[in-house]
């Protein structure tokens, strides 16, 4: 099925920026709508092989950029940089403007949510806020967090913060979030090679300077808010009961803690918070990015065959 590409503008709840977005449209009346929510240091561009397999088999893939990251990134704007107030809410509620958008112009048409890592935050946060609206969410790359070192962290980060400023780049901070993630691997080929055991992705990755780039203390204050509201009770409590959620994870990932976390998160979901329909999915010698990975054609495979019975199809 031929696909074909659209980018487009909207407003970010910031009130200043002009978001980037980007859809995957199939021939026809899409069958589903999948919107991606990207993870921390990237930009909706590096789905594209994934959006396209996707809108191949008749689902449309729409994606916005994130403030400070990709094409939203003014032209004086910092990378990693959200904005100044509430940016955890305002991210969250970015994703929720792209969904309307989409739903005005393909009305009755499902929509499932897919997050990785901090996409997956942002993206667990938006169900507990918005899920009635949705067929489903994925969760890629994400799990129960200790939230001793996120307190600490955070409060690094307001103090360094302080003397600094909010735009500041803090290199303990980022040793503290990534400084262990390469120690399950042995001669790791880059800083980045967590992300996948696929050497391609990790060299476009490394090469680029719109990726991979350190985070501000705004941006790290941010993300440790956003982990802070996702694994309150309450919050997971608003979680609509009847949403399918699939769960996935590989099991060399060290941010779902080589499959702990993610599996934390599950049992949360399912026995604490008793959501009806929960999948957990974890993939023997994968690394973080499961969509980038060599064997990524079973991710693909198994996302779509979720979506596909969310729908009913």
């Amino acid at each position: 099925m031929a696909v074909r590409t659209e980018e487009m503008r909207y407003d970010s709840r910031d009130r200043e920026t002009k978001l980037y977005a980007k859809k995957w449209i199939p021939e026809g009346e899409p069958k589903a709508i999948l919107q991606i929510v990207h993870g921390m240091s990237e930009a909706i561009e590096r789905y594209d092989e994934y959006a396209t397999w996707m809108a191949e088999r008749g689902i449309m893939v729409i994606g916005n950029d994130h403030l400070g990251h990709g094409k939203s990134k003014t032209e004086n704007g910092t990378w990693g940089y959200f904005c100044k107030r509430d940016p955890a809410t305002v991210l969250v509620r970015d994703v929720h403007r792209l969904k309307k958008i989409v739903q005005e112009e393909h009305p009755g048409v499902p929509i499932v949510i897919m997050g990785h890592s901090m996409g997956a935050i942002i993206a667990r946060e938006y169900i507990s806020r918005y899920g009635t609206g949705i067929s489903g969410a994925i969760l890629q790359a994400t799990g129960m967090q200790n939230m001793n070192t996120v307190r600490t962290a955070k409060v690094l980060a307001k103090i360094i913060g302080t003397f600094c400023g909010d735009r500041h780049r803090s290199a303990l901070i980022n040793g503290i979030v990534f400084g262990h993630y390469n120690d399950r691997i042995p001669k790791p080929c880059a800083a980045s090679a967590w992300l996948s055991h696929n050497e391609e992705n990790i060299k476009k990755y490394e090469n680029d300077p719109a990726y991979g780039f350190t985070f501000t203390i705004n941006g790290f204050l941010t993300l440790g808010e956003l982990i802070r509201r996702t694994q309150d009770e309450d919050d997971m409590y608003n979680i609509p009961k009847r949403l399918p959620i699939l769960l996935a994870c590989g099991k060399e990932d060290p941010t779902g803690g080589y499959g702990k976390g993610i599996e934390e998160l599950y049992e949360n979901y399912k026995n604490v918070c008793h959501i009806e329909d929960v999948t957990l999915k974890l993939y023997d010698g994968m690394r973080h990015e499961i969509h980038n990975e060599t064997d990524r054609q079973q991710v693909y495979e198994d996302e779509y065959a979720f979506i596909m019975r969310v729908i009913g199809q």
